[in-house]
């Protein structure tokens, strides 16, 4: 008698990866999903190589159809550096992969620990989880840095649509052999959207939530992000979290690791781009384990199952989402 397999309705994109990823990738799809599962794979080849034939398009229809479909698979890619450029002989340094198709989706990225009782935790206090939620879109992530060479001034100039007057700032007088510079931005709708799907993540969890930024310095920067966060809390969801018993709180991102580190969890932590990106690790690590991680992108419009194939330990969850 011949096995039926498990038909999957919606089509999965699939983003193929560099070295053995690759080679790993095949063995899991041709042995554990496969023969099992019928499902309408959108592929992508992702590899270093593809990618520099394609100049990167291929990252961003990879990323457009993530859109289309809500559900992607992808795996490990190599973001060159100058050593990886010679090697392949590139064109030239293509941006993270991850980074592109982030700032794409232009969401929230959720990552959350996967506890398992014969892993042990580095952080044996954290009894709970913790969600922490990155904002991925805009800050370092779409940057423009450069290396500036001699002397002069180095100057911010907005120059707005229509007929208003262009607004220059004066960032630094260079008067020396030179340095760096960095130019950084993001906008209020993606902060915003940031707020919601935080407000909505830890409200469905009945947890707390606390958004962490370093406003004491970048007080109009990172202060907006404040702003807005406490704008979106008094306006959509203050009487919710009163009458579910949790609460919204800022603080400073080193005031906030210093207490991360000393709380049993239990509570949803919103960071901005970067902060995300270091923290998340710091989290996983102290949980036991990189590869123990589960990771959901949420967007303004919709949900989108972004599965990162950098353990094997994550194919569990990828068998339980082809499957849902």
């Amino acid at each position: 008698m011949g096995f039926e397999k498990i038909k999957v309705a919606n089509p999965i994109v699939e983003m193929d990866g560099d070295e053995m990823t690759r080679v790993i990738w095949k063995s899991i799809k041709d042995k554990l999903i496969l023969p099992f599962v019928e499902l309408d794979i959108k592929y992508f080849d992702l590899g270093l190589p593809h990618r520099d034939a394609t100049d990167d398009k291929v990252t961003i229809e990879s990323a457009e159809a993530t859109l289309k479909y809500n559900v992607a698979i992808k795996c490990a890619t190599i973001t060159p550096d100058e050593a990886r450029v010679k090697e392949f002989d590139l064109k030239q340094m293509w941006k993270s992969p991850n980074g592109t198709i982030r700032n794409i989706l232009n969401g929230t990225v959720f990552r959350e620990p996967i506890i398992c009782k014969n892993v042990p935790r580095l952080v044996p206090g954290w009894t709970k989880p913790i969600c922490i939620g990155r904002h991925a879109f805009g800050d370092q992530y779409r940057a423009t840095d450069a290396v500036i060479k001699g002397a002069g001034k180095l100057k911010l100039v907005f120059v707005p649509e229509g007929q208003g007057e262009k607004t220059e700032y004066e960032v630094f007088n260079f008067t020396g052999e030179g340095g760096v510079s960095l130019a950084m931005y993001n906008t209020d709708e993606s902060i915003r959207a940031f707020a919601e799907a935080s407000m909505n993540t830890a409200y469905q969890k009945k947890w707390p939530l606390y958004l962490s930024t370093k406003n004491t310095i970048l007080k109009k920067y990172d202060g907006r992000f404040k702003d807005i966060f406490q704008e979106v809390y008094e306006a959509n969801w203050k009487s919710k979290y009163e009458a579910a018993g949790i609460w919204y709180e800022h603080r400073l991102i080193d005031d906030m690791v210093a207490y991360a580190l000393k709380s049993e969890g239990g509570y949803v932590w919103a960071c901005k781009n970067y902060d995300g990106d270091v923290q998340s690790d710091f989290l996983a690590q102290g949980f036991g384990s990189l590869g123990l991680m589960t990771s959901v992108l949420v967007y303004l419009m919709s949900t989108v199952y972004l599965i990162l194939l950098s353990s094997l330990l994550v194919i569990n969850s990828l068998l339980i989402f082809l499957l849902r």
